[in-house]
């Protein structure tokens, strides 16, 4: 029989640190009755102490989600334990994650520390967590890059004050895959009461070896992965939980090791958090992206179609990917869409189902066929948003050869309507420059792309944008048939996530 290998998730905390992305307490929640759905094992719920939003979040996780433990990130700092604490107190299971940096490079230009201060801050502050539960797991920061004597040291200390998870993070993805399996190898060697503890791996992707150096831990001992969902995060992000988790599936023969995750569920979690991240998956991402079952070459296909083994390793099936993606259409009615929408993971209000219901409507009569995708769009563009400063209301754009780009617009500003038009180089750039004027934006689009969501001259374009305002970076998301509505709609999105990042500038630490 496999081995289970624990899956902490931490996409609520180090994948929010995603450059430009930024979620609310109901997006938070949301993502989080997802993983619940999906069965990771531990859920980092997010950071405390960094804002009273996260301390929100943070707390109605921990009283709603069951059958998973609940982890919140704290410093080794008392204040910052107890704040941690209140938060997930109410929690099934609750984890305190104590954090503190161990490398050189760390203590001498970040911390201001000798080793020996370090040392006794983090056996404190694990103390200190430990007197609220024995679910106490510690990470000494910059674990690859620590000195292996002094590493050995902290993490003896810290499990002899009561941590029962140890974790090594690779935190800027510097290791390679032969060099951190030998580093757990050598602390199963070397830490004295290693076998009080569950040895857990946090690994970056810098390099591009973060699910390979993930492997490497776990082949010499490590029994949790930290992961995230599409693999997002700081800079290049984490380890991709539907890498690690379909690694083990696949080849759980070899390896004698496996999840308890329920992997049908990965592709509904993987959109869900590509909406409400406003982070595109690339096509050729492994295991989710769009051409992860596709297959063009002709000897490809012929091989598919004789035997399906000859170049799939995975069924679609084996990660919710449905075989037929046409099933609804402008004659469907309002219960088959919300058995559509419990079948994609969103269990919505009776207000919202018939939001939701009139917008697919209006879809429904653009297009001939209505995909899943479209309907996950509808629920990005109806119900993930946060806040809104700005709503857009209405567009008239005129372009042509013989024509300057002209927009007019409609937007709804702190509940008061506007309208204006606007010149510019073609029909996208003069709704921008509009939108711009209109609401007095100082931001800098940095990025502009856009994507068919489905096949078909009427596909939903989906459009996606950055923007940039001073030290801010922000993504924005907009989907419609119209192109040009869809890029207005990912503008004011942008400048709404904007505003609410203005609002709550804090963000967790690595």
């Amino acid at each position: 029989m496999a081995e289970q290998v624990l899956i902490f998730d931490t996409t609520l905390r180090d994948g929010e640190q995603t450059p430009g992305t930024s979620m609310n307490v109901s997006q938070k929640l949301r993502v989080a009755r997802a993983l619940a759905k999906l069965r990771v094992d531990v859920i980092e719920a997010g950071f405390p102490m960094t804002s009273q939003g996260d301390f929100e979040a943070v707390s109605l996780m921990a009283n709603e989600i069951r059958d998973c433990q609940i982890a919140a990130l704290t410093r080794p700092i008392e204040k910052d334990i107890e704040v941690s604490w209140e938060a997930i107190a109410k929690a099934e299971n609750p984890r305190l994650h104590v954090f503190l940096s161990s490398s050189d490079i760390h203590l001498v230009h970040q911390l201001k520390m000798n080793r020996e201060e370090v040392l006794e801050m983090a056996v404190a502050g694990v103390r200190q967590a430990c007197k609220h539960t024995s679910n106490v797991e510690f990470s000494p920061m910059d674990a690859s890059r620590t000195d292996r004597d002094y590493l050995v040291q902290i993490i003896e200390a810290t499990i002899a004050a009561g941590a029962t998870t140890i974790n090594i993070p690779d935190t800027v993805g510097y290791a390679v895959p032969e060099e951190f399996g030998g580093l757990i190898k050598y602390l199963f060697e070397n830490v004295s009461n290693i076998d009080k503890a569950v040895i857990s791996v946090h690994c970056h992707n810098d390099l591009g070896l973060a699910t390979a150096n993930s492997l490497a831990a776990v082949m010499n001992g490590a029994r949790q992965i930290e992961v995230t969902v599409n693999g997002i995060g700081e800079r290049a992000g984490n380890a991709a939980l539907e890498e690690i988790v379909m690694l083990f599936r696949t080849r759980s023969e070899l390896l004698g090791l496996d999840t308890r995750v329920n992997t049908e569920e990965i592709y509904n979690i993987s959109r869900l958090v590509s909406t409400i991240a406003g982070l595109i998956v690339q096509p050729n991402k492994a295991i989710v992206g769009a051409n992860a079952f596709a297959h063009e070459s002709g000897i490809h296909q012929d091989g598919i179609l004789k035997e399906v083994s000859t170049y799939e390793i995975m069924r679609p099936k084996d990660i919710g990917i449905r075989k037929s993606k046409l099933v609804l259409g402008k004659t469907s009615g309002r219960h088959a869409f919300q058995d559509k929408l419990e079948s994609l993971g969103y269990t919505v209000s009776r207000e919202d189902l018939n939001r939701l219901f009139n917008r697919f409507k209006e879809v429904a009569d653009k297009k001939k066929e209505v995909f899943d995708e479209d309907i996950e769009a509808i629920v990005a563009d109806e119900l993930v948003r946060g806040p809104e400063k700005y709503k857009l209301i209405y567009l008239n754009v005129s372009a042509g050869t013989t024509v300057r780009p002209t927009a007019t617009v409609s937007i709804e500003i702190d509940g008061e309507q506007m309208v204006q038009a606007g010149f510019g180089t073609g029909p996208i750039d003069a709704t921008y420059n509009t939108i711009a004027k209109m609401t007095g934006t100082k931001s800098t689009l940095i990025h502009f792309s856009i994507s068919s969501l489905t096949g078909g001259t009427d596909a939903q374009g989906e459009v996606t944008v950055r923007l940039q305002e001073d030290d801010h970076v922000i993504i924005g998301q907009g989907s419609d048939p119209d192109i040009i509505i869809a890029s207005a709609k990912a503008y004011i999105t942008g400048l709404n996530r904007l505003e609410s990042m203005k609002q709550n500038p804090y963000r967790s630490l690595d």
